[in-house]
């Protein structure tokens, strides 16, 4: 299915029936990395899994940014009248959940992120300079939005009354720091480090980030007051 936000054509598959969870990618990649999660996330929830602008079967664009394409998730929620969704974002799927989250606090009912960064420095010494060099040799606008953005401020995370789950795997490509910062500042999160894990392979194809949703869900979303 396919739905025009923004000047852009999203693309998205629609999963299960249930209360609404939308599923963010991260960058470079498309909704299929939740082959494996989606199926039991499916008995639970409606779950909409888009391909972000300039990725998988969306438009293409020339240059990226991530206020561009918050506001894509922003409109995709208003196209589709979803009420009160849960989002979970992978890498830059969860930059853009903090940002929808910070500046439109009401709009969600629960927050997921996995190995999101604040801004780039963010991102382990030797994986900011691998991208560097990636970058001076293949010049892809995805790569230099990372290297350049987000800038997620301690305001902007202070400002997020949604219910936050904030992963990370014990060998993340994102500094600790700053997965405990992001933790630290949210005024409404539980922290959860995955030991044995890098950045996605807990997400990947594979079943067990549906679990640890699930698990969040049973724990706190389903007993927060509507009105959140």
């Amino acid at each position: 299915m396919k739905v025009n936000v923004n000047g852009v054509s999203l693309y998205y598959e629609k999963s299960g029936v249930g209360r609404p969870l939308i599923m963010l990618h991260g960058n470079g990649e498309t909704h299929n990395i939740f082959d494996k999660a989606i199926p039991l996330l499916a008995a639970r929830f409606t779950v909409y899994a888009p391909d972000s602008r300039g990725h998988g079967e969306s438009s293409p664009v020339e240059s990226y940014h991530y206020d561009d394409m918050m506001e894509d998730v922003r409109a995709f929620i208003e196209a589709l009248a979803l009420e009160k969704p849960v989002l979970y974002g992978f890498s830059d799927g969860g930059i853009l959940g903090l940002l929808l989250a910070s500046k439109y606090p009401t709009l969600l009912s629960g927050l997921i992120v996995s190995g999101a960064n604040t801004r780039p420095a963010g991102i382990r010494d030797g994986w900011l300079k691998f991208f560097t060099l990636l970058n001076r040799r293949v010049h892809d606008p995805k790569i230099e939005m990372m290297l350049a953005e987000p800038h997620i401020t301690a305001e902007m995370l202070q400002g997020i009354p949604t219910p936050t789950l904030v992963l990370a795997g014990g060998h993340d490509m994102v500094k600790r720091s700053d997965t405990e910062w992001i933790a630290d500042k949210l005024p409404n999160s539980t922290l959860r480090i995955l030991p044995l894990h890098g950045h996605g392979s807990y997400i990947v194809h594979r079943r067990k980030i549906a679990k640890l949703i699930l698990d969040f869900d049973d724990r706190t979303l389903q007993s927060e007051p509507a009105s959140l």
